[in-house]
């Protein structure tokens, strides 16, 4: 039985690496306790067979619809449209995924720019959620959803990896922010990890996600605080140990991943966990906040 109910707000199921065992991953997600996945549409395209990959499991998968800062250059006359018809779809969810990227700019600054505000209207004429991609561009992101006023609908700062300050700042917006396991390797003095264990960083303003197959989270790694990895249950670290065989799927090396790892969903509750011990709260209490402010935000009933 799993130990707590939860929410994954951002997993990129459409990404060739599951297509051998897509069954199977929902299955071992649904064994660790999830009971929403929201499946993120990255471009025209993808959201399109984002919309398609949701029908198979309704009432648990759900999708969001946008064009990412690095697909931006790509944005054309009829994006808008094609968007707006996705949206149209009750199981979507959000705009989004959407933003700025200004670390590895696979799109110009401006075309960036441009983009993200056109979707940030979108999502303020449809009055649904953003699902907001964030690097190195904090004081223009501010901006450009400042622009929008008290008509800003809710938003989360999705996969954060920014510093306490830009936390705190978007937390001052009204904004929520998503954590995924990037957390177990940040160990800036100002970094997420600090954010949690000083209180900068609420639970009580956080969603949960894993970005999978993206941001593995290595909770046996040898630099992780002993303290921290006391704190990781028997039952969520069997789960956790699923993933590990996917390394050997075919055409899986051909996959650039940050681990050799390819990420689930059923590692949400290793994610947590580890919420929960560096922020000193009870795993249980940051499993009910956190997927309370998921269905709040996204509506999932």
């Amino acid at each position: 039985m799993a130990l707590y109910e939860l929410v994954d707000i951002g997993a990129n199921l459409g990404h060739p690496s599951y297509e051998k065992d897509f069954d199977e991953v929902i299955d071992r997600a649904k064994q660790a306790g999830l009971s929403k996945i929201m499946v993120t549409g990255t471009s025209e395209k993808i959201s399109q067979d984002c919309a398609n990959l949701v029908e198979k499991y309704p009432g648990f998968l759900y999708f969001t619809a946008g064009v990412h800062p690095h697909d931006a250059k790509d944005w054309n006359d009829g994006t808008l449209d094609s968007l707006k018809a996705l949206q149209e779809n009750p199981k979507c969810v959000a705009v989004g995924e959407c933003g700025l990227d200004f670390n590895r700019n696979f799109s110009p600054q401006d075309i960036q720019k441009q983009v993200f505000a056109k979707q940030v209207d979108l999502a303020v004429h449809l009055r649904k959620p953003l699902f907001i991609h964030e690097r190195e561009a904090h004081a223009d992101m501010v901006k450009i959803l400042s622009d929008a006023g008290s008509l800003l609908p809710p938003a989360v700062i999705h996969c954060f990896t920014g510093t306490v300050e830009e936390a705190k700042k978007y937390l001052e917006m009204g904004l929520y922010i998503g954590l995924t396991g990037f957390l177990w390797k940040d160990r800036s003095d100002n970094g997420v990890q600090a954010g949690l264990r000083s209180g900068d960083i609420p639970i009580e303003k956080l969603v949960l996600e894993t970005d999978a197959p993206y941001m593995y989270p290595k909770i046996n790694d040898k630099k992780i605080p002993k303290e921290i990895k006391n704190l990781i249950t028997p039952q969520t670290e069997a789960l956790h140990k699923v993933p590990k065989f996917c390394d050997s799927l075919p055409n899986f090396s051909s996959f650039q991943f940050s681990s050799f790892n390819r990420n689930e969903p059923c590692s949400l509750a290793a994610i947590c966990e580890l919420i929960a011990a560096f922020s000193g709260r009870d795993p249980k209490e940051v499993a009910r906040i956190t997927t309370e402010n998921a269905k709040k935000i996204y509506k999932l009933e």
